[in-house]
Order: C-alpha cells, then sequence, then structure tokens
C-alpha cells in the first residue's frame, strides 16, 4: 500500500519504522516522523499519547508483522516452494535493495533492539514479539513444505538469526557477499531437513501456507 493511501495514523507508523531502519531510534524526532508522514505535528500527540515510545512500540511491531507477511509472498513467487528457495527469496529482499539504492537501511526490529533492549522495557517486548510473529510465520511455512514441526521453529531461528547478522555485515563491509554466503551455505541444510516421506514433496505447492 503507497503511503498516500495510508491514513496518518498509519503513514506515521510506517514512517516512523522506516527512518528508524535508515538512523536508529534515537535519531529519529517525532517531529521528523510527522514531515516524512506528511501529517500535522499535533496529530502526534493525539494518535500517540505515549509519546516516542509508543510510536517505536508500534512501528516495531508493523515492522514484525510485514516480515511475516512478505513470507507468503516470498512463497508465492516460487515454482515449487522448498525452504531453501524460502530463504533464498527472504535475501533477495535485501540483495536487490542494496544493489539498487545502496546500504543505508537495515532492520527496524533489530535497530530498536541494538538501542533500546535494555533502557526501554517496552521497546524490548515489541522487539521480542515481533521476532516471534516473523519467525512463527517462517516456521509454518517449513512445516507446510515438510519440515517436521519439532524443527520448523529452531529452522525459523536459524534463518532469521543468519539473515539479521548477514544484514549487519552487508552494511558495515558495503557489499552483498555476507547475504549470498548465508543463502548459499544454509539452503542444503534447509532442504535436508524436509521428511523423505512427506505426501507434499514435489507437488509444487506447500501443504500448509503460513498465516496470513
Amino acid at each position: 500500500m503507497a503511503k498516500a493511501e495510508r491514513g496518518p495514523r498509519e503513514r506515521m507508523v510506517f514512517s516512523a519504522a522506516q527512518l528508524i531502519r535508515r538512523d536508529g531510534v534515537h535519531s529519529t524526532g517525532m517531529r521528523q516522523v510527522a514531515v516524512d508522514a506528511a501529517a500535522p505535528r499535533g496529530s502526534l500527540q493525539h494518535y500517540f499519547p505515549g509519546g516516542k515510545t509508543q510510536l517505536v512500540d508500534e512501528a516495531v511491531g508493523w515492522a514484525g508483522r510485514y516480515a511475516a507477511r512478505r513470507v507468503a509472498r516470498f512463497l508465492a513467487a516460487l515454482p515449487e516452494p522448498t525452504p531453501s528457495g524460502l530463504f533464498a527469496e527472504m535475501v533477495r529482499q535485501w540483495t536487490d535493495e542494496y544493489e539498487a539504492a545502496g546500504f543505508a537501511g537495515g532492520c527496524p526490529v533489530a535497530a530498536a533492539t541494538v538501542e533500546c533492549a535494555e533502557s526501554v522495557p517496552s521497546t524490548r517486548t515489541a522487539a521480542s514479539a515481533a521476532f516471534t510473529t516473523w519467525t512463527g510465520a517462517v516456521g509454518e511455512a517449513l512445516t507446510g513444505m515438510g519440515v517436521p514441526e519439532q524443527r520448523a521453529g529452531a529452522l525459523a531461528t536459524l534463518m532469521i538469526s543468519s539473515l539479521e547478522g548477514a544484514i549487519l555485515l552487508a552494511r558495515a563491509e558495503r557489499d552483498v557477499r555476507a547475504l549470498t554466503t548465508v543463502a548459499r551455505e544454509l539452503g542444503p541444510l534447509l532442504d535436508a531437513a524436509v521428511r523423505q516421506d512427506d505426501p507434499c514433496r514435489g507437488r509444487g505447492r506447500p501443504r500448509r501456507g503460513p498465516a496470513r
């Protein structure tokens, strides 16, 4: 959805997430968010009586839900969904951005965690919930592709942890090397987790898609 199609509250949450992923929490000001969202400054207090902390927490929550929803889109883009294919699509989102627009942006959930986990308990809670939402969507997708449920959650955690670390390295190095490396190296491990006797192997669609 384009920014102009959102209401003012949604625009401010979206703008906060985009600014946090680029500049971090501490460097993102409420006035800057209002300007970026084309919203009256007075609307910030109206929609976010808890101030910047509430806005940041909601932006982090939005980012977690966005990442979870993207899982379904990634699966839909694959002619035959596989764990390695899903992870490659997750990585490609970032390599495409960095190769086209540079390395300015990262994950807003990670940025908020680094800056606020110890100093702002509500933001740490919001970040934890965002990662849980994202991990849950990936884990459900893996289960739908034939990965045993007892492994799907662990592999989803591995995928997201590897992706977040590779994003950090890519921004530091100004190179997508780390991203392409984790996709290549984790792919065979992820595919090997699919049950060999799964009735949906090779049918071209997952048995059960992620929650939308």
